[in-house]
């Protein structure tokens, strides 16, 4: 699971440089390829989808590193044990 969690994140990672690519700073980029008002997607339909894909992919790959850090710490839990047992452990073996 945290193996296809990663990968996911570089799928999105290189997705989200495309778009960003994509688009121009000064507001052109792909929009501006669209010059005639009467199209289906104008100059402005294309700025706001690509806008909307950016937001989207970065908080896409937000949440999947959330969900990945949540993941790692419950498998090294799951391999080391609980940290408790082994402070409680030392504590023991002090006071003897």
């Amino acid at each position: 699971m945290f193996t296809l969690c990663v990968v996911l994140i570089i799928l999105a990672s290189v997705v989200l440089a495309f778009v960003v690519l994509i688009q121009n700073s000064k507001g052109g980029g792909l929009a501006s390829n669209f010059a005639s008002s009467n199209q289906v997607m104008g100059v402005r339909k294309t700025a706001d989808v690509l806008e909307k894909t950016t937001w989207g992919l970065a908080a896409g790959i937000m949440i999947l590193c959330f969900v990945c850090a949540f993941l790692s710490k419950s498998e090294y839990n799951s391999i080391h044990g609980s940290t408790n047992t082994q402070v409680e452990q030392t504590t023991d073996a002090a006071e003897e």
